[in-house]
């Protein structure tokens, strides 16, 4: 462990933070295609029975009208978000007749982008900007790439555990303003280390040929119709799955919150020439909310954002500004197709000890370089993470990615056993013991088990995720929900499609109007 490190940790040992762990407050935001039980996308509308797609709490959709999105309230305890995955997902497969969820991130069998329908929130202003921004995105990038499925892991702190991190830091901010200042620091570390995670947690190995048609691609082509990489961990994270020429040249600042928001302004009111191309409102059709780089915040692709419960109305970065930094959004992750509810209790517990790492480490201000070798560390840990050669770029020179991981996991080891003391046993060691044998044995990651699954039973990308989603489908319709458990879920999706057809029936601004409302700074 680094002596600065070591000295931050131990600072918080002496003032007894370990108890303020027991507060942290973690969400998970699930994504899953609908599939037909030919494997196909699924192009029927959202399930009235799910509610609302723009009301609901917590079924929602993503870009897609079939990819939908459970999203877990923010709450302590680990084991708490898995248990509301397992009850959603047994509530929604008693309303998707013989329809299943794909349990892969890469998607099911996909031949055009017209078979990709757009998701649809209605008649207000709010639920046409949803949609139009999804259009564009389709307009953008191909309506195909929005059919990834992802995990992302919320993550925040109890203003408890700030308190006593500030006292032992000597720091007299204002204590929104250190919070904020600090998770800045985290926010930079993990673009310098996320491609550990990637190497661990990666589950796409391999994608059905019909997603890449007419691109070209680096990929081994098997005799079954998947595309493949030998060492290839998370595709998904690949430059073959949210590619952006325009954003390629995006130089988001981490460095503060300050420089955060207004590097992402500029690119929100930059114009692109190429999407200035596609107009924005033609013969009174919308194809996109505006031709700048970035339609707004949410399309800059990151793999982790600082985030802020947003008020009506107000745009993310607007949040931010106004009341700072309150979580952290970890959006690295693949779907586990070995998990019915797509991730488990080992890998939250790592999260929770590499984003606690990412902010006691030293972590300096980034440079354009800094920027350029994280993504070049990314790409190795996508397309040869598993390779016994695979070379990362540290500090200007070459290591390799399992000497620095090494190296990593035991700075982990304190911080490890200062959870375990706050929650009682030894789940974050056994957790971190079982990312160290993926380590030192590349065939235990997920993705790893994914070409051998393939492999040993002779089955493609495609019949392979088919098969996992049978499977899961049946564990879960084995468990319907009690009938308290139903009508809770019950009440809330006709709770959502009151609150849509209520904000529908109220009086609106002309759409151009509300438009450029939403976008005034």
């Amino acid at each position: 462990m680094s002596e600065f490190l070591n000295r931050r940790l131990q600072a918080l040992i002496d003032a007894d933070a370990a108890p303020t762990l027991r507060d942290i407050r973690r969400g998970i935001e699930k994504e899953s295609l609908r599939i037909t039980p030919q494997g196909t996308l699924a192009q029927t509308p959202h399930p009235p029975a799910l509610g609302s797609a723009l009301t609901h709490p917590h079924i929602t959709t993503d870009y897609s009208e079939a990819l939908l999105e459970f999203i877990t309230p923010a709450t302590t305890g680990i084991s708490t978000p898995l248990e509301f995955l397992d009850r959603v997902h047994r509530y929604t497969y008693g309303q998707l007749g013989d329809e299943l969820l794909w349990v892969n991130s890469m998607p099911c069998r996909v031949d055009n982008d017209d078979d990709v329908p757009v998701a649809y929130y209605g008649t207000s202003n709010i639920g046409r900007m949803k949609h139009i921004y999804r259009l564009g995105l389709g307009h953008r990038y191909g309506r195909r790439m929005q059919t990834i499925a992802g995990i992302h892991y919320n993550f925040s702190w109890p203003k408890s555990f700030w308190q006593i991190h500030q006292q032992a830091e000597g720091n007299q901010q204002p204590l929104q303003d250190y919070i904020s200042s600090r998770y800045f620091d985290l926010l930079r570390n993990f673009h310098r280390y996320s491609w550990l995670l990637v190497y661990l947690f990666g589950a796409s190995p391999a994608v059905c040929a019909s997603f890449l048609k007419g691109r070209d691609h680096q990929l081994l082509k098997r005799f079954d119709h998947s595309l493949f990489r030998p060492g290839a961990t998370s595709l998904r994270m690949s430059d073959l799955g949210y590619q952006n020429n325009a954003q390629s040249s995006l130089h988001i600042s981490y460095n503060d919150i300050d420089s955060y928001v207004r590097t992402l302004n500029h690119a929100i009111h930059t114009p692109e020439p190429s999407y200035e191309e596609i107009g924005v409102c033609v013969d009174g059709e919308y194809r996109q909310l505006n031709a700048n780089i970035l339609q707004i915040e949410n399309e800059y692709y990151s793999s982790i954002r600082p985030k802020r419960t947003i008020r009506k109305g107000e745009r993310p970065t607007q949040a931010l500004q106004r009341a700072g930094v309150e979580y952290i959004e970890v959006r690295v992750l693949d779907l586990d197709p070995f998990e019915p509810v797509g991730i488990n209790e080992d890998t939250m517990r790592f999260i929770d000890l590499f984003a606690s790492f990412c902010l006691l480490e030293r972590s300096p201000m980034v440079e354009a370089c800094d920027q350029i070798a994280a993504k070049q560390n990314i790409r190795q840990a996508v397309y040869n993470g598993r390779d016994a050669n695979a070379k990362l770029c540290r500090a200007g020179r070459q290591t390799t990615l399992q000497q620095w991981s090494e190296e990593l996991l035991d700075k982990l080891e304190a911080l490890a056993e200062l959870y375990d003391q706050s929650e009682g046993g030894t789940g974050y060691r056994d957790s971190l013991s079982l990312q160290r044998n993926k380590v030192r044995d590349p065939a235990l990651t997920t993705s790893a088990r994914v070409l051998e699954t393939m492999s040993r039973e002779k089955l493609g990308f495609f019949d392979f995720a088919l098969r996992q989603a049978e499977q899961h489908r049946d564990q879960f319709l084995k468990r319907p929900l009690e009938p308290a458990g139903q009508a809770i879920f019950a009440d809330m999706a006709k709770t959502s499609l009151t609150e849509q057809a209520a904000r529908e029936a109220e009086s609106q601004p002309p759409f151009a109007e509300f438009l450029a409302d939403y976008f005034r700074d």
